[in-house]
């Protein structure tokens, strides 16, 4: 079991009730963060809350940036200035190529996975300057290297988060603000009930390893990024594809 120091640390983690989100925050936890688990989804966040010592519940719109200010201000007065920040939440969208995908999906995906990263990390930017201390791992994914068929929208909108992690962590990297995304491959969460079975066994045929990815393995990496001894690494994304990355 992986255990980090973050005795002490204010902690925010997007799309936090469930998957990638929710693995991570247990893991914040148990090294001594208190963490605030923002998602869409109230009354699951609150549940999720409501058993996890440590842990407070925000629902929140990320695509939505008077949602987003909310949220920060609501986190800051419970648990005070926040020094780690996941951005989990993000949503697939539906499959199709891109001459029949529909216009408004496309636009609602690069919203929430784009738009919504841009949004929080624009939030907790400021404090974490105002400290001189930060670490902010965005969740990409291996799409975002090298797009999925079928999956235009949702490989776009990852690709812009690996870039908006670039272009941040090259502007604070002055100050010991780390800013890093993963890339992983899929884990089998939710988000795989927004996807055809035939996009799901392509995804599991692109993985060397040949099975996908398990929370605790991501889990784990993120936490690293997250703790003080990631005191080097920033600007860049992290390979979590079983293998399938190439670059």
């Amino acid at each position: 079991m992986t255990t980090f120091d973050f005795d002490g640390q204010a902690a925010i983690v997007t799309g936090g009730a469930q998957g990638i989100g929710l693995a991570v925050a247990q893991v914040l936890i148990r090294g001594g963060a208190r963490v605030a688990l923002w998602d869409s989804d109230d009354a699951l966040v609150t549940e999720i809350a409501r058993s996890t010592d440590g842990a407070i519940a925000q629902q929140v719109d990320v695509a939505d940036w008077p949602s987003v200010e909310r949220a920060m201000q609501a986190t800051i007065d419970a648990l005070g200035p926040v020094a780690i920040c996941v951005n989990s939440a993000g949503i697939a969208g539906s499959n199709a190529p891109l001459a029949e995908y529909d216009v408004a999906e496309f636009q609602r995906i690069v919203d929430v996975n784009l738009v919504g990263t841009f949004h929080v990390n624009r939030a907790v930017v400021p404090g974490m300057r105002d400290a001189g201390y930060g670490r902010i791992v965005n969740i990409a994914s291996v799409a975002g290297k090298e797009g999925n068929p079928n999956a235009s929208a949702y490989s776009a909108s990852k690709a812009g988060v690996i870039g908006l992690t670039k272009s941040l962590g090259k502007e604070l990297a002055d100050m010991d603000i780390a800013v890093n995304c993963v890339t992983p491959a899929a884990a089998r969460t939710r988000i795989f009930d927004q996807m055809s079975q035939q996009h799901i066994d392509y995804m599991l045929s692109k993985i060397p390893r040949g099975r996908f990815l398990e929370l605790p393995e991501a889990a784990n990496m993120i936490a690293f990024l997250c703790s003080r001894e990631n005191s080097f690494t920033t600007a860049a994304a992290i390979d979590l594809s079983g293998g399938r990355a190439t670059y």
